[in-house]
């Protein structure tokens, strides 16, 4: 596959799947089709169906990608409020003290998917405020970095610090998502 202009140019296989494909399709309303192969190779040969038929297939086996979670959301002010004041309850609590890094990974994961399949909607996360040096601790930086990962995201609708009489810096309120049952 060599490249002419900086494009590369399609093997026999490619330009015969394009050309499948394109030919299945419809353009949108008020748009035209543009097909970039036209003036970098003559039209494909006919090619032998069996060959047709095993590219896309191929192509369409794929699973449809999972569509992305929505950006994390924080708590709001008055659910903070109602949070903070006790009128709002806090589903379940989880302290990591005293955990490595690996260990309270692990933990806030069993955790998070154990409060979330029995319906809990805001949790208590405790990671403690660091050592005394102002320096935060290590659980106090890197727990609302792996709330963010994709790993978290189908749990975690958002985060953000507890209220003093539940922690300060040293926990976090944690929104849950609506878990979806089987039966869904």
């Amino acid at each position: 596959m060599s490249s002419r202009g900086g494009k590369r140019v399609l093997s026999y296989e490619e330009r015969v799947l394009w050309s499948t494909i394109t030919r299945s399709i419809s353009p949108l309303a008020g748009r035209t089709v543009e097909n970039e192969t036209e003036d970098e190779a003559p039209a494909p040969a006919p090619a032998s169906p069996s060959r047709v038929r095993a590219s896309v297939t191929a192509a369409t086996i794929a699973p449809p990608p999972k569509p992305k979670a929505p950006p994390l959301a924080p708590l709001g002010r008055r659910m903070r409020q109602r949070v903070a004041r006790g009128r709002e309850a806090i589903d379940a609590r989880f302290d990591l003290h005293g955990l490595t890094q690996a260990e309270a990974h692990a933990a806030l994961s069993r955790f998070l998917h154990s409060a979330g399949g029995r319906g809990a909607r805001l949790v208590l996360i405790i990671t403690g405020k660091g050592r005394r040096g102002g320096e935060p601790g290590v659980l106090r930086r890197q727990v609302p970095l792996w709330l963010a990962l994709p790993e978290f995201r189908d749990l975690v609708i958002g985060f953000e610090d507890a209220h003093v009489a539940h922690g300060g810096e040293g926990a976090l309120y944690v929104r849950l998502r609506r878990q979806r049952g089987e039966d869904d």
